[in-house]
């Protein structure tokens, strides 16, 4: 059996080294790095792909998040609600920008943040909505635009984990994830489902000012070179990126695919175990596209089985152990943690597999049968 990776990146670049290394090659003989056709291209087959007016690339997904908050103006003050359960770039931009997080429980079949949860912190500071797409799968989206509408907020999707996902509403619409909201943030971070070789972010809007704006400030404020019309920051894709992006953007669904079918194996094989939860999909099975495979673990020492897992060989990890309302940097008193029951109590059950596109049916037979020879002793 093939050594098993967390994130097989090796794996996947055999499958596409010609495309990859001649689109590379391409950026090294224009010498365009910053802002050459690669990165144009990428723009304009992503907009495509998303069926949205505006990408703008930029240097990674947590730029991304900036970004779209300083074009829509958002002061010092306003509150901002999003997902206590998720990574800390989420809050650390609305932080940064003096703005007040406002930190909401999520779902315990979905891990995304909790409607309900929502419509209790609304205040007249509020200003905006931030629900991640956690681990591949679409918040419930027309619940949230249906309250941003109501309340007047900004819904800014981050988007950084279900690139490809599709949302279905109600009437059998059907919209990409991050195409939703005012404004959506994303991340080529390596590891992503649509992932380049180093960082690499954009933001989705179909709002024409807005999108204007943004690209006035992912380049230092300037829209004619030396005329900074706007404080902006400097923040852009570069060619060499762009150019791998371009390589695997159109494997993206297939990509996607292959995570499902893995995701489905790991299910069927756990299914019915008294002391693990497989993951639940909501609606389609094309609104979750398995950036991570998460299970929650009842009644067993889910620590124990991470450590028998890596004495197997088999790489697993925690997203995420600690809750963003206990962190050091985003503590604060008006938090209660009789506020955050599943935040709570996911920190302590799950546990996550490895994913990726080079699984094969070999190594998820050793991964599921370990998992079970651990909760079956």
């Amino acid at each position: 059996m093939r050594k098993i990776q967390m994130v097989d990146l090796k794996g996947q670049y055999d499958q596409i080294k010609e495309t990859v290394n001649a689109s590379i090659q391409e950026v090294l003989d224009n010498t365009a790095y910053i802002n050459g056709p690669q990165v144009h291209k990428f723009q304009k087959d992503l907009e495509q792909y998303l069926g949205v007016k505006h990408v703008i690339p930029c240097a990674n997904g947590t730029d991304a998040l900036q970004i779209a908050m300083m074009g829509l103006g958002l002061q010092p003050g306003d509150e901002v609600i999003t997902a206590d359960f998720t990574f800390a770039a989420t809050v650390e931009v609305i932080a940064l920008l003096q703005l007040t997080p406002v930190l909401v429980d999520v779902d315990a079949d979905t891990f995304n943040i909790s409607v309900d949860a929502i419509k209790k912190a609304i205040t007249p500071k509020t200003k905006a909505i931030v629900p991640v797409h956690l681990f591949g799968q679409v918040a419930n989206m027309e619940e949230i635009l249906a309250v941003a509408k109501e309340h007047n907020l900004y819904v800014i999707e981050d988007n950084a984990q279900a690139i490809g996902a599709d949302y279905t509403f109600a009437n059998g619409t059907k919209k990409k994830a991050g195409v939703m909201g005012h404004v959506a943030s994303t991340s080529f971070f390596p590891s992503k489902n649509l992932g380049a070789y180093g960082d690499g972010g954009a933001i989705f809007t179909n709002d024409d000012d807005l999108a204007h704006a943004l690209r006035g400030i992912v380049n230092h404020g300037m829209y004619v070179r030396y005329h900074h019309d706007v404080v902006g920051v400097n923040s852009r894709l570069d060619s060499l990126q762009a150019a791998v992006l371009n390589a695997k953007l159109p494997l993206l669904d297939t990509y996607n695919a292959a995570r499902l079918a893995t995701a489905n194996k790991y299910s069927a094989a756990l299914a019915n175990h008294a002391k693990v939860v497989t993951p639940v999909v909501t609606g389609t099975t094309d609104s979750h596209v398995f950036h991570q495979y998460t299970l929650r673990i009842l009644d067993a020492d889910r620590d124990a089985l991470m450590q028998h897992l890596l004495d197997k060989g088999i790489p697993c990890a925690i997203y995420y152990p600690i809750p963003l309302h206990s962190q050091k940097a985003y503590a604060d008193a008006r938090y209660n943690e009789e506020d955050f029951p599943i935040t709570n109590q996911l920190v302590k059950e799950v546990i996550s597999l490895p994913m990726h596109t080079e699984l094969d049916d070999e190594q998820i037979d050793f991964i599921t049968g370990s998992i079970l020879e651990f909760l079956n002793k």
